[in-house]
């Protein structure tokens, strides 16, 4: 070993001690990320706890649907989005994928409806203008089934009424669809209360049947025995009773609707339960026709009947009756003859009136007609309108008409009726004859001879009249207007403004306000220098 540098002593060397372990220190850098991370975390987290159920929703079409754009409102709303837009295997439609909020699941159950909203122009009215702005969504309306559902059929079609709204629903039954339309509005004393909400064929197709919905309260006034007919447009109907125009509203015209009303004098009915059948008659009158009790009964004309039609009046002493139902053309084989056979509808508690009260029954009706006829009721026909030769039957007591008597076993009865013509026709002649042999016809001549005398010496006398006007006034007059027009000749000329009188008349008036000028300026001058009356004007020499 070098001398220089010995080796050093072991023991000289310091102990290592071993220190205990500090704790772990996070640089400040890392905290960034962490928070981040953890952040994220959380929404990650929030996001699955609230995430909703996911449904499927078949539509026909998928116009305005687009993934990840198109919303799902209850109420205006959102509750959810569309996550997929394909079509259906069986290529009939589309089929929706939403996924909504955890809060809809209470609103997913099986009579729950979806539709697209979306400007439509249906049934009279528009709706869905918001979307113009907003963009396309699907609307919900959340039925009242207790049982879940995942998967829907959408609505082609906002419903007219949501379920929410509170009322009740009927059925109206109807031969044909006429002008009504969903959303066509029900009536009740010209005051809208409802709508159709629905209408199908029925499946035998021999009518159609409205679903409608009033609104609560008035769903009340709806009873067992309520009557419904059509109020759409305007009911123009050219009748014996001449020309008669009826309609509800304006919006009836444009959008077709319905009325209803309870008869009156019926006592109390109960309310109508829901979802009760109705007939929808053509219009007011054919409606209340079958509140009362009818009557049908035959009658035979051998005359013509030229002017009469079915829904023709019957009508005493100017009060409708009834109607015509029918007419048809018979031979009689007996008398090789025609005739005519025109079945009517008669309501007898329009006849018997207040005579008693309470239902009557078959035997008392029966006996009440007999006793009319027996004092001469028939039946014959009336003219209504003489323009349109529109005609009626008229129910009339004659007492000198022949016995009859109604054969209530023949189905339908034959009423007694009487020619118009015989009674009418020989009624006017008499009365016109009676007229005409009562005239004092001499006389009557004499009195008109004597007054076209009188009337020619008047002509006469007019003519000398104006040939002495002509020969003698006129020159006169002739004469007098030219005097007056050179009166006026002489007067424009004096009145004109370069005339000498005229001119003189301005100088004149200068004159004067020159010198009422000057008397002004010398009044000014002595208010001011009263002393110059005495010693003269100041400044003047002596």
């Amino acid at each position: 070993m070098n001398e220089e540098h010995p080796r050093p002593d072991i023991s000289d060397l310091p102990e290592a001690v071993v220190e205990p372990r500090g704790r772990w220190s996070i640089q400040l850098v890392w905290l960034v990320p962490i928070i981040a991370a953890l952040i994220g975390g959380t929404f990650a987290v929030k996001a699955i706890l609230e995430r909703g159920p996911t449904i499927t929703i078949f539509f026909k079409t998928g116009a305005g649907l687009e993934a990840g754009k198109t919303r799902i409102k209850y109420k205006e709303v959102a509750i959810g989005d569309v996550k997929n837009v394909a079509i259906s295997e069986d290529r009939s439609g589309v089929i929706v994928t939403a996924r909504l909020g955890r809060e809809s699941k209470g609103l997913l159950v099986e009579d729950t409806r979806f539709w697209v909203v979306r400007p439509r122009i249906y049934g009279g009215n528009i709706s869905g203008l918001g979307t113009l702005l907003g963009g396309t969504y699907i609307g919900v309306d959340v039925g009242k089934s207790t049982k879940p559902s995942r998967s829907f059929d959408g609505l082609e079609a906002p419903p007219a009424v949501t379920k929410d709204v509170p009322g009740t629903a009927f059925f109206l039954h109807a031969a044909d669809l006429g002008s009504l339309n969903i959303t066509s509005p029900i009536f009740f004393r010209r005051l809208q209360v409802g709508q159709v909400v629905a209408y199908e064929l029925d499946r035998v197709g021999r009518g159609v049947t409205f679903t409608i919905f009033i609104n609560s309260p008035y769903d009340r006034f709806v009873k067992a025995n309520t009557l419904f007919w059509h109020a759409s447009g305007i009911d123009l109907s050219l009748t014996a009773g001449g020309l008669k125009v009826n309609t509800e509203s304006i919006v009836a015209i444009l959008s077709g609707g319905v009325s209803f009303q309870t008869p009156e004098g019926k006592g109390e009915t109960s309310r109508a339960v829901p979802n009760s059948v109705f007939s929808l008659f053509a219009n007011r009158e054919e409606a209340m026709k079958h509140a009362e009790t009818s009557q049908t009964f035959l009658l035979v004309f051998r005359e013509s009947v030229r002017g009469l039609s079915v829904n023709s009046p019957v009508e005493f002493r100017g009060v409708p009756l009834g109607d015509v139902t029918k007419l048809n053309l018979q031979f009689d084989p007996i008398k090789k003859d025609f005739f005519i056979m025109v079945e009517i509808r008669l309501y007898p508690e329009r006849l018997r009136g207040q005579v008693a009260s309470g239902p009557r029954s078959p035997e008392e009706s029966h006996a009440f007609i007999n006793e009319l006829v027996g004092r001469g009721l028939r039946a014959r026909l009336g003219s209504g309108n003489l323009l349109t030769g529109q005609r009626y039957v008229a129910l009339e007591f004659l007492p000198k008409a022949q016995n009859a008597k109604i054969n209530w076993s023949r189905v339908p009865p034959e009423f007694p009726t009487i020619r118009a013509g015989e009674d009418e026709l020989q009624e006017s002649l008499t009365r016109i004859a009676r007229k005409i042999e009562k005239m004092p016809l001499e006389e009557i001549a004499a009195e008109v001879r004597l007054a076209v005398r009188s009337l020619d010496q008047a002509m006469q006398s007019a003519d000398q009249l104006l040939k002495k006007t002509d020969a003698e006034i006129m020159p006169e007059a002739r004469a007098l207007l030219e005097d007056a027009r050179n009166t006026l000749s002489g007067a424009r000329e004096v009145l004109s403004t370069d005339a000498p009188l005229q001119q003189d008349l301005r100088e004149t008036l200068r004159e004067l306000s020159r010198a009422a000028r000057s008397v002004r300026i010398l009044v000014d001058y002595l208010e001011r220098n009263p002393e110059s009356l005495i010693r003269g004007k100041k400044g003047e020499g002596r």
